[in-house]
């Protein structure tokens, strides 16, 4: 059996931190990007990182943010970590990380081979790395688009630094995605949702009892 962490991202709704927590996840992703049907205000976001209990990480997941925003919901709202999506250089990411002090967790989208290379750059920078589906050309978003990638091409890997899946998740492919992965942490967010930006209780707990109840491949 894998001690998989679990990643429940998009939360947008009051009692979601007890429902996702409940159901033995780890973390719990706030989105602040305004295009997203799971963006929060930071208003919202904070009411909702009050209702967290001790012990489930509260991730901010944003999109190429400026100081000033970035100032703004670090003054409203108690997060754990950032997770950068955009496309900001492992520059950037080094300096998010020093000036607000907290881990930051960088989004890497992998669709060919060639991607992983990206992977080992901003290892370097960021205190995790985020492996995600690359999101189709002229996307709206960049990722919680619900598609998956080749995960052989990153099957048995790992990197200097700790890792969480992506992409495509569900609570019935989920088992299959840390076998062939050996992954220790999953992130999903439309996966497990009744309607975009609505959490459904069933699937998350479906999703997390699936997680860590796979066989994971060994870790080269």
């Amino acid at each position: 059996m894998a001690d998989v962490r679990v990643k429940i991202c998009g939360l947008t709704r009051p009692g979601d931190m007890e429902m996702v927590a409940g159901a033995g996840a780890s973390f719990a992703g706030l989105v602040f990007f305004g295009k997203s049907p799971r963006n929060v205000t930071p208003e919202v976001a904070r009411d909702l990182a009050l209702e967290a209990p001790v012990g489930l990480a509260k991730v901010g997941l944003m999109v190429n943010p400026t100081d000033e925003f970035l100032d703004e919901v670090m003054r409203l709202v108690p997060l754990d970590m950032v997770q950068l999506h955009g496309a900001e250089t492992p520059e950037r990411v080094a300096e998010v990380r020093a000036r607000w002090g907290l881990p930051v967790m960088k989004a890497v989208g992998v669709g060919a081979a060639e991607d992983l290379e990206k992977l080992a750059v901003y290892q370097k920078v960021a205190d995790q790395i985020l492996v995600d589906a690359k999101p189709p050309k002229g996307a709206d978003l960049p990722g919680g688009n619900g598609l998956a990638f080749d995960w052989k091409l990153i099957a048995g890997r790992r990197w200097s630094r700790p890792w969480m899946l992506a992409g495509g998740l569900t609570p019935e492919n989920v088992g299959l995605a840390v076998a062939m992965t050996g992954t220790a942490q999953v992130d999903v967010s439309s996966g497990v949702e009744s309607a975009p930006g609505i959490k459904d209780a069933g699937k998350v707990r479906a999703f997390v009892e699936a997680a860590k109840g796979a066989e994971a491949a060994p870790r080269l």
